[in-house]
C-alpha cells in the first residue's frame, strides 16, 4: 500500500507500475483500426481494381 513520506508517496515497484487503462485505450484501438482497414481499401481500390 502507498505511504507518504516527507510529503512524497512511496510505492513498491510492482505497485508503481500497475496502470489502469481506461475507455481512452479502447477508443485508440478503435480508431487507429478503422483507419487502417479504410486506408486498405483505399489502397485496394486505386491499384488493384478490375
Amino acid at each position: 500500500m502507498a505511504v507518504q513520506q516527507e510529503h512524497r508517496v512511496v510505492e513498491t515497484p510492482t505497485e508503481a507500475r500497475q496502470g489502469e487503462p481506461g475507455p481512452s485505450v479502447l477508443a485508440l484501438l478503435a480508431v487507429s483500426t478503422g483507419l487502417a482497414v479504410l486506408i486498405l481499401g483505399v489502397v485496394w481500390f486505386v491499384f488493384f481494381r478490375t
